[in-house]
């Protein structure tokens, strides 16, 4: 792979979106990636390497700027340009089907070669899986791993937080160009992930965040990762083929059970089903990843604040309660009105009031003995 670690050579093919299989086919066909570059374009056209629209765009008059834009990007300060034939990209990552064939990485490029694990689930995600998510991610950070996600809401920016909270921090794969953040809520995230991690792209700057890019996206998130980890995912959802795509790399996969009522629980009982490893803790995950990190790996200590048995963390902070009043504090697991009291605060003439709205709005439903469950 060292012929692909010439920058000025790959740029070009960067820009318009050649995988990995185009690249090696075209070096085949014309000798070298330079010479394929000072072909014409009924030579690219006859060769069939790739379409019409990728030939155009190869012959695109506004192509120098951007390699020197790009370039000149790279140059920037925590920005830098990994080339798939480069020593500095992830072995882990070379060897899936379809490797990128360049990253752009800011934040710390060394991490991307640390031992990592995906954590993935809902952008809808409860408050139980939230904490989850989050308390994992602290867990796992703190025994040394790599945290990979995928900066979106939910589980995927619980999963970031709990990343940097351990010494393995976290990895942000982002399906637009760097010189984006989407969401654009997560920008002071993204932000202490630059500063104490890395978020990388195999897409050009200025790339858009379109929704095939997202699928695209995952399989860089599996393939940095020794295993996934699924928490709260519905039956089709980006999170399942992260998971689908990381059996097909043959890594492990794992996934936490949540309640039969939950919707965003379903993609993780099938996955199960199907033959995921159930886990409940931290302790789990890492039990389950000694042979594939080594006999040796290290197992520190929990620091405070983490846990290795999925409790929520943080919980001397405060409680508060947000505009959607008391139905922050209800899921799909039924609750009684006592515990309603403890975590909300507010008088049970407020409670009650407020449920009766619940009920008629449709969100929740009430059960026996003075529970309350969420329905949507």
């Amino acid at each position: 792979m060292s012929s692909f670690s010439d920058l000025p050579s790959l740029i070009p093919f960067h820009l318009n979106f050649f995988s990995y299989k185009q690249l090696q086919n075209a070096e085949s066909h014309f000798g070298s990636l330079k010479a394929a570059l000072q072909a014409n374009r009924s030579d690219w056209q006859n060769a069939k390497i790739v379409g019409d629209k990728q030939v155009d765009g190869l012959f695109d008059e506004s192509l120098e700027k951007r390699i020197d834009e790009t370039l000149e990007w790279g140059q920037g300060a925590q920005q830098d340009l990994v080339a798939i034939g480069s020593d500095e990209f992830p072995d882990m990552l070379k060897g899936i089907a379809d490797p990128p064939i360049l990253l752009a990485v800011r934040g710390s490029v060394s991490l991307l070669s640390d031992p990592q694990l995906a954590i993935v689930g809902s952008r809808h995600a409860s408050r139980q899986g939230i904490n989850t998510a989050k308390d994992f991610a602290n867990f796992l950070s703190d025994q040394g791993l790599g945290i990979v996600s995928g900066l979106a809401l939910g589980i995927d920016t619980a999963a970031h937080e709990g990343g940097l909270l351990g010494i393995g921090k976290t990895i942000a794969v982002v399906a637009t160009g760097l010189d984006r953040i989407y969401p654009a809520s997560n920008k002071a995230l993204a932000h202490r992930i630059v500063e104490q991690g890395a978020m990388i792209s195999e897409f050009p700057l200025g790339t858009k965040p379109l929704t095939y890019h997202f699928p695209k996206r995952n399989r860089i998130i599996s393939g940095l990762s020794v295993g996934t980890l699924v928490i709260e995912a519905a039956v089709k959802s980006g999170s399942l083929i992260t998971a689908k795509t990381a059996l097909e790399q043959g890594r492990e996969v794992f996934a936490v059970p949540g309640s039969i009522n939950n919707p965003q629980a379903k993609g993780c009982h099938q996955l199960i089903k199907q033959g995921a490893k159930l886990v409940e803790s931290g302790q789990d995950v890492l039990e389950e990843l000694v042979s594939v990190l080594g006999g040796d790996w290290p197992v520190h200590e929990a620091r405070e604040g983490s846990s290795a048995n999925g409790e929520e963390i943080g919980k001397t902070e405060k409680q508060s309660v947000s505009k959607n009043g008391i139905l922050r504090f209800i899921e799909y697991d039924p609750i009684g009105l006592d515990e309603l009291l403890v975590l909300s605060k507010m008088p049970v003439y407020e409670i009650q009031s407020q449920l009766t709205m619940l009920e008629l709005s449709g969100e929740i439903e009430a059960m026996s003995a003075g529970r309350w469950r969420r329905i949507k």
